[in-house]
C-alpha cells in the first residue's frame, strides 16, 4: 500500500491534471491477463474498460504474446515506415480477409500515425485530395470531426417549427445530428426521430443551392461513443448511405471503437449492410499496441499522384503482428458472434436492474459496448411528453411512439424495442463519478463519459466468460445501490442478486438468435 500511494502521489507534480483516468482510477497496475488487472496494493480488478476499447481479447492474451515473441526473436526490425515485411504483409492479408464484402475487392490500405486521431486526419486528407472539397461534415458530440468546421448545434425543434418533416431551415455550415431515442434533438426518438435527423442532413448538404460547393466527405460513427454510447439505427445508417451516394459524397465511418468485434460483427457497418467509402480503423486492431490505418476505396486516389506522409511510425511491426495475431484469432472463433449473444443478454439484465433504480435514465449499446446513463431522479422530465409535434400520446408501430408505463408510473418513451425508457431528465455527472468510483471499490473497473458527461460505460474483451459476466452485474448492481442510497434520497433494496437471463426474443431486431 505504501508504494501505491507513494506512485499516485507523484503525478500531479510532474503531469498536467488533464490526465483523467488516474483521477477517476487510483490504482497502480503492475500484472493483467484477460479480464483481470492486479494492483501494486495485490488488490485483483475486473476491467471492463479494456484500455479504452483497444483490448479485445483483453489483457496479455497468450496469441498476442505469441505473436511479438516471434518478432522480438525473429531479429526483425521494429520499425520501418512504409517499407513491405513480412509482419506487414501478413497483417493486410488477414485485414483484408475480414473486411465487409462490398469494400474488400476494392480496398487499399493507408497505414498513418499510430493514433485514432492520425488515422481521421489521414482519411480528411484522402477525400480532400480525391474531391477538391474542403468541407468535413461531422455529426455535433463526435469524437471523429477533427479537422471539421464544425459550429454549435441549432435547436432543431424550435428551428424546424411545427412541420418537422419537411419545414427544415438552411443549415449549411450546421452539424449534422446524430439520432437517439432517449435524448431526441427532435423531441420524438424511434424511427421517425431517426428519419427527421436524415432530413435534417440532406437539408445541410442540398440548403447552399446548387452553386455551392460539394463537401469533401461526411464522417460517421456507428456507435456515437463521445455521445454516451449511442447505436445508430441501421435504417439511418442505411440513409446517409444514400443521401451521400447520391451526391457523390464519400462516407467515412470510424470503426476504431467498433471494429474488431466490439458491436457483434466483425466490423459495425455490417449490422446494417452499409458500404462506406473511407474506414478508420484504429485502437483493437493492435492488438493492444498502438496502430491505425485507413481503408479506402482504390479509386479515390489518382494512382500515378504520390501519396502524402502521414504520420511517424507507420511501421509498427509488433503492433502489426499483434494485430494480424488478434484479427484472426476473433474471425476463427468467431467472438463477434459470441459479443452479439453476449452482449445482448447484458442489456436485457442491465435494463432489467435499471428498473429498479430512479437514477438510471437509459441502459443501451450495442454487442459489448455498452452505456448506462445516470440522471438526476429528482428533477423534472428534460421534455415532456404531449409537447407540440411529438407525436400522439398513444400508439404504436414505426413512429417511435409514447406509451404510458402502467399505474403509477411515469409515461415513457419507447422504440421499435422490448425496452421502454423514462422520459429524459438532466444529466447528472456526479453519480456517473459516484457510481465509477463505488464500482472501483468494489473491484470493478468501468469509464464514464459521454456529452454532458453522466454515462458508465462498459467494454468487456470478447473474451469475457458468462461467469465472470454474472460477476460485473453483480458489482454493479451494488455500486448503484450505494449511489441510489447515498444520493438519491431513500434507501433502494437492492435486488438479491443479478437479474436472470431474458428469453431470447426474435422479433427484436438486435436478436443475435434472429
Amino acid at each position: 500500500m505504501a508504494v501505491t500511494e507513494e506512485i499516485l502521489r507523484r503525478p500531479p507534480a510532474r503531469e498536467p491534471a488533464a490526465r483523467t483516468y488516474p483521477q477517476a482510477l487510483p490504482i497502480v497496475p503492475v500484472r493483467a491477463r484477460g479480464l483481470t488487472i492486479e494492483g501494486a496494493d495485490g488488490r485483483r480488478y475486473l476491467d471492463c474498460l479494456s484500455g479504452a476499447g483497444t483490448l479485445a481479447l483483453g489483457h496479455n492474451h497468450p496469441v498476442v504474446l505469441e505473436a511479438i515473441h516471434k518478432v522480438l526473436d525473429s531479429g526483425a526490425p521494429l520499425t520501418v515506415p512504409d517499407l513491405t515485411t513480412p509482419v506487414e504483409e501478413a497483417f493486410v492479408t488477414e485485414l483484408l480477409r475480414t473486411l465487409p464484402a462490398g469494400l474488400r475487392d476494392r480496398a487499399r490500405v493507408r497505414f498513418c500515425g499510430p493514433a485514432p486521431t492520425d488515422a481521421v486526419a489521414a482519411a480528411h486528407t484522402l477525400v480532400r485530395a480525391a474531391t477538391g472539397g474542403t468541407e468535413i461534415l461531422g455529426f455535433a458530440g463526435s469524437g471523429c470531426v477533427i479537422g471539421a468546421d464544425v459550429t454549435e448545434a441549432p435547436d432543431p425543434q424550435e428551428a424546424c417549427g411545427t412541420d418537422r418533416l419537411t419545414g427544415l431551415p438552411d443549415l449549411t455550415d450546421r452539424p449534422l445530428l446524430y439520432p437517439q431515442d432517449y435524448r431526441c434533438p427532435f423531441g420524438v426518438g424511434g424511427p421517425h426521430g431517426a428519419e427527421l435527423a436524415a432530413r435534417w442532413a440532406e437539408a445541410a448538404l442540398d440548403g447552399g443551392g446548387a452553386d455551392a460547393p460539394s463537401p469533401a466527405g461526411m464522417i460517421l460513427e456507428p456507435v456515437h461513443d463521445a455521445g454516451g454510447v449511442i447505436p445508430a439505427p441501421d435504417t439511418w445508417m442505411r440513409r446517409m448511405r444514400q443521401i451521400t451516394a447520391a451526391r457523390s459524397i464519400p462516407l467515412i465511418v470510424d470503426e476504431s471503437q467498433t471494429g474488431v468485434g466490439r458491436t457483434g460483427a466483425f466490423w459495425a457497418v455490417e449490422h446494417s449492410g452499409v458500404t462506406p467509402d473511407v474506414m478508420i480503423l484504429s485502437k483493437a486492431i493492435g492488438g493492444s499496441l498502438p496502430l491505425a490505418v485507413v481503408v479506402h476505396r482504390d479509386d479515390l486516389l489518382d494512382p500515378d499522384e504520390p501519396a502524402s506522409a502521414t504520420g511517424l511510425f507507420r511501421g509498427n511491426q509488433l503492433a502489426m503482428a499483434a494485430g494480424a495475431a488478434t484479427l484472426a484469432h476473433v474471425r476463427q472463433h468467431r467472438l463477434a458472434e459470441r459479443a452479439a449473444t453476449l452482449g445482448y443478454r447484458l442489456l436485457g439484465q442491465l435494463r432489467e436492474l435499471a428498473g429498479e433504480f430512479p437514477c438510471v435514465g437509459e441502459v443501451r449499446g450495442r454487442g459489448l459496448m455498452i452505456g448506462v446513463e445516470l440522471v438526476d431522479p429528482a428533477a423534472d422530465s428534460d421534455r415532456l411528453p404531449d409537447e407540440p409535434g411529438s407525436g400522439p400520446a398513444q400508439g404504436s408501430g414505426a413512429a417511435g411512439l409514447l406509451l404510458p408505463h402502467g399505474p403509477g408510473r411515469d409515461v415513457t418513451r419507447t422504440t421499435t424495442g422490448p425496452y421502454t425508457a423514462r422520459p429524459p431528465r438532466p444529466p447528472a455527472p456526479r453519480l456517473a463519478t459516484a457510481v465509477q468510483r463505488e464500482c472501483l471499490r468494489r473491484g470493478l473497473i468501468v469509464g464514464a463519459g459521454g456529452g454532458h458527461p453522466s454515462v458508465v460505460r462498459l467494454l468487456p474483451p470478447l473474451t469475457i466468460s458468462d461467469e465472470q459476466a454474472d460477476a460485473v452485474l453483480d458489482r454493479l448492481a451494488d455500486a448503484l445501490t450505494a449511489v441510489a442510497r447515498d444520493h438519491c434520497g431513500p434507501h433502494i433494496p437492492r435486488p438479491p442478486h443479478p437479474p436472470r437471463p431474458r428469453r431470447h426474443r426474435p422479433d427484436h431486431p438486435d436478436d443475435p438468435a434472429r
